[in-house]
């Protein structure tokens, strides 16, 4: 496989959303300080008031990881670099997400850059305004341009379109399910986030649902079981995807369909982008479809969703076993 590489664009990744407190109110105080002088792309003041938070709480994680990337932002890298790990060592698990900066610095290699964690507390906090957020701020339509491009394959394949069990990688809030609603058999679900799985609950559309990383869930599945497996706009949150192809082709019976989206680059492997998403190349997908045994039905380019009003490039796909 060929390497991966960081993109030219690459920037700090902002502060998570989620209310964070030090246990003392002065340093919590200075610290929303802080993050409304970031978020006003005042920098310097940033830096100055994460300095004065740590000053009251020195242990203080997401003080350290705005300093790192109020100092990011400013080209200080050496010190934005180790304000950053010193986040990562108060929080491991990285909820934050300050591998992703770290990432950015030439500091941590790209490829483990986006933990689950991480993933996990994203999603946790978006959960509520998900679906809202997605179609009308992102005009997002990636599980309608799965269940086309579908419904385009199974044509060319001379097959109904319809299937027994479907296994929808990264499920989010059921919007794929609502998409593929009478062509399935039985649906279930996987996603890290807990709050985004309430959500796909109040659908009454899948007839299971885990909590759980999407290989970790297609590792414990039986093999040949699936007649299709999906995965919306997920694969933007993983570097390699050899193992997720790998374990995919496993579960899925003979003749079963493999359908995804992917943000795409021109050049070769997959890049981690300016937008923290990974994108991948149309020859790594078709790389790995042959490694792992898939014959590839379909493969074009095909946006999501968009980007400050502008669409974000990808690709659309659909392999068979």
């Amino acid at each position: 496989m060929t390497a991966l590489s960081l993109s030219p664009n690459g920037k700090a990744m902002p502060p998570t959303m989620t209310h964070r407190s030090s246990g003392d109110l002065r340093a919590d105080r200075r610290y929303e300080y802080a993050r409304a002088a970031f978020d006003e792309k005042d920098f310097e003041a940033a830096a100055d008031l994460a300095r004065q938070v740590l000053e009251l709480a020195p242990d203080f994680a997401a003080a350290h990881a705005l300093l790192g990337r109020s100092l990011a932002e400013q080209g200080d890298r050496e010190e934005a670099a180790g304000a950053l790990r010193r986040a990562l060592e108060l929080e491991p698990d990285d909820t934050l997400g300050v591998r992703l900066d770290l990432a950015w610095l030439g500091a941590l290699p790209p490829d483990g850059a986006m933990t689950d964690s991480y993933v996990r507390a994203l999603f946790d906090e978006y959960a509520p305004s998900f679906d809202r957020h997605l179609t009308k701020s992102l005009a997002y339509r990636g599980p309608d341009l799965v269940a086309d491009a579908l419904r385009r394959a199974c044509s060319r394949l001379d097959r109904p379109y319809g299937f027994g069990l479907v296994l929808d990688l990264g499920c989010g809030t059921g919007l794929m399910a609502r998409a593929l609603e009478g062509a399935c058999g039985r649906i279930e679900g996987v996603d890290l986030s807990r709050l985004m799985l309430e959500k796909a609950r109040q659908t009454r559309l899948y007839a299971d649902l885990h909590e759980s990383d999407l290989v970790g869930l297609l590792s414990r599945r039986a093999t040949g079981e699936a007649d299709l497996v999906v995965a919306a706009d997920v694969f933007v949150y993983m570097a390699s995807l050899e193992a997720a192809f790998r374990e995919t082709h496993r579960v899925l019976g003979p003749k079963g369909l493999f359908s995804f989206t992917v943000q795409a680059h021109g050049g070769e492997g997959y890049v981690l982008g300016a937008d923290a998403r990974y994108a991948h190349s149309e020859a790594y997908l078709r790389e790995l479809a042959a490694t792992c045994g898939f014959t590839v039905v379909l493969l074009e380019q095909a946006s999501t969703r968009e980007d400050r009003g502008k669409p974000v490039p990808g690709l659309l796909a659909v392999f068979q076993r």
